[in-house]
C-alpha cells in the first residue's frame, strides 16, 4: 500500500514517535512524505521514504494530486489548528480529495493507530482493488 505522511512543525515529534512505534507495519508499505516530515521520520526509523516538496512549497498539493490519481491508499496528517486562511483552504481541499477518493485519513494519533492496526490486520486490503496502480491490479492485467 501507498502511505502518505504530513505533519505540522509542532506535531512532527508526535509523527516521529508514532512511526517509531509502528515501524514494523510501515516497513511493509511504500511511504511518501513532505520534505521535513520524511527526512525526520526516515532518520529516526531507518524507513525508506520518498521525500516530496516541503508542505508550504507544494508538498501538500503533491500529495493531494496523488490522492486524486489513486496513488495514495492511506493519509496520516498530524496537523495543528490554524487561523491562516490559506492553510485552512489547503487543508480543506486535501480533506475533500480524501473523501472523494475514499482514502482513509487520520488527523490525530488515535485515528492513526486505528488505521495502522486495521492496515496490519488486512482490513484495508480493499484499497488494493480500488487502486488501479496497485500490485494486485498490475498482476491482473498480465493474466
Amino acid at each position: 500500500m501507498e502511505i502518505a505522511l504530513i505533519s505540522s512543525e509542532t506535531k512532527r515529534e508526535l509523527m516521529i514517535q508514532f512511526c517509531i512505534a509502528y515501524c514494523g507495519v510501515l516497513a511493509k508499505h511504500n511511504i511518501c512524505a513532505t520534505k521535513m516530515t520524511g527526512k525526520n521520520v526516515s532518520e529516526a526509523t531507518g524507513l525508506e521514504i520518498e521525500q516530496l516538496l516541503p508542505g508550504s512549497q507544494g508538498g501538500v498539493q503533491q500529495i493531494a494530486s496523488r490522492i486524486a490519481y489513486n496513488e495514495i491508499d492511506v493519509l496520516l496528517y498530524f496537523r495543528e489548528k490554524t487561523d491562516d486562511p490559506d492553510a485552512m483552504l489547503k487543508d480543506a481541499a486535501l480533506m475533500q480529495e480524501c473523501d472523494r477518493s475514499n482514502v482513509p485519513t487520520a488527523t490525530n494519533i488515535a485515528t492513526a493507530e486505528a488505521i495502522i492496526t486495521a492496515l496490519d490486520r488486512g482490513d484495508l486490503d480493499w484499497r488494493e482493488i480500488w487502486n488501479p496502480k496497485s500490485e494486485y491490479n498490475r498482476k491482473r492485467k498480465k493474466l
